[in-house]
C-alpha cells in the first residue's frame, strides 16, 4: 500500500483548500482514497486476529468525509485535509467504542480509541457509574506498564466530582470526565512506510483493546439517539 500517496494528496489539499482545486483533482482524491481503504482492509483483518467483532466491516463504511461544516466556525476552509476512520463492531458510530485512525500531514496523524463523544449524557453517566463500581479494574487497565508507555487517558472534564459520586473515590479524577479517550501520535515518517505503519498501528490497537472493552461493558445498554 502507498501511504506516501495519501500524505502527498492531503498535503496538496492543505495547500489548496478550496473547492475549485478539489474538484479539479478528483482523480488524485480517488487514488488516495482507494489507498486509504486498502490500508483499512488490512487493519480490519489484522485487528480481527484479536478482536473478531470488527471483521464484518467494509472499509468505505468506516470513513468520514473531508468536507467541513463551517457554519459555526471562524475557519471557512471547506475541507479537513485528513483521512479518518473508526473501526468497531458497529462501524463508525461513536458507540460501541473502537479503533480510530487519522492520517493528516504535518505530524497531526494519530491512532485513537475510547469514547470521544461527550454530548451523550446517558453514555457519560453509564461510564461514570461503571468506573465508580469497578475502580480496581480501571486501575489495572490504565496502570498496566504497556498501557502507560503508549497512552494517557484524555477527555473533557468538569472542575468537580459530579453530584451523586464520592468526592474521595480512588478514581475521583476520572469521575469528573465526560469522555474518556486515547490518542497515540504518529509522525509523517511513521506513516510513510505503509507496511511498518500497519504493523505499528495493530500493535498499538492491541494494547488499547482492554480499555475499549472496559468502556464497551459500561456502554452495553446504550442506544444511539434517533435522528
Amino acid at each position: 500500500m502507498n501511504t506516501q500517496l495519501i500524505l502527498d494528496y492531503l498535503a496538496d489539499l492543505s495547500s489548496h483548500n478550496e473547492r475549485e482545486w478539489y474538484h479539479a483533482h478528483k482523480a488524485e482524491y480517488k487514488e488516495a482514497s482507494a489507498e486509504f481503504e486498502s490500508l483499512l482492509q488490512e487493519l480490519i483483518l489484522k485487528i480481527g486476529e484479536f478482536d473478531r467483532s470488527v471483521l464484518h466491516n467494509q472499509p468505505r463504511d468506516l470513513t468520514f468525509k473531508l468536507v467541513r461544516d463551517t457554519r459555526f466556525s471562524h475557519d471557512k476552509s471547506p475541507y479537513n485535509p485528513a483521512f479518518r476512520a473508526h473501526i468497531s463492531s458497529k462501524g463508525k458510530l461513536p458507540v460501541p467504542v473502537g479503533y480510530y485512525l487519522m492520517i493528516k500531514p504535518g505530524g497531526q496523524s494519530f491512532l485513537g480509541g475510547g469514547l470521544f463523544a461527550d454530548m451523550f449524557k446517558e453514555a457519560t453517566a453509564m461510564v461514570r457509574d461503571y468506573i465508580a463500581a469497578n475502580g480496581r479494574e480501571w486501575e489495572e487497565i490504565t496502570g498496566d506498564p504497556d498501557f502507560r508507555k503508549y497512552f494517557t487517558v484524555q477527555g473533557t472534564a468538569l472542575k468537580r466530582v459530579p453530584a451523586g459520586y464520592e468526592k474521595e473515590h480512588p478514581q475521583a479524577e476520572f469521575l469528573k470526565y465526560k469522555s474518556w479517550y486515547l490518542e497515540y501520535p504518529v509522525t509523517d515518517a511513521g506513516v510513510r512506510d505503509g507496511e511498518a505503519f500497519l504493523d505499528h498501528a495493530v500493535s498499538v490497537f492491541r494494547i488499547m483493546k482492554p480499555f475499549n472493552d472496559y468502556l464497551n461493558r459500561a456502554l452495553a445498554d446504550f442506544r444511539m439517539p434517533e435522528r
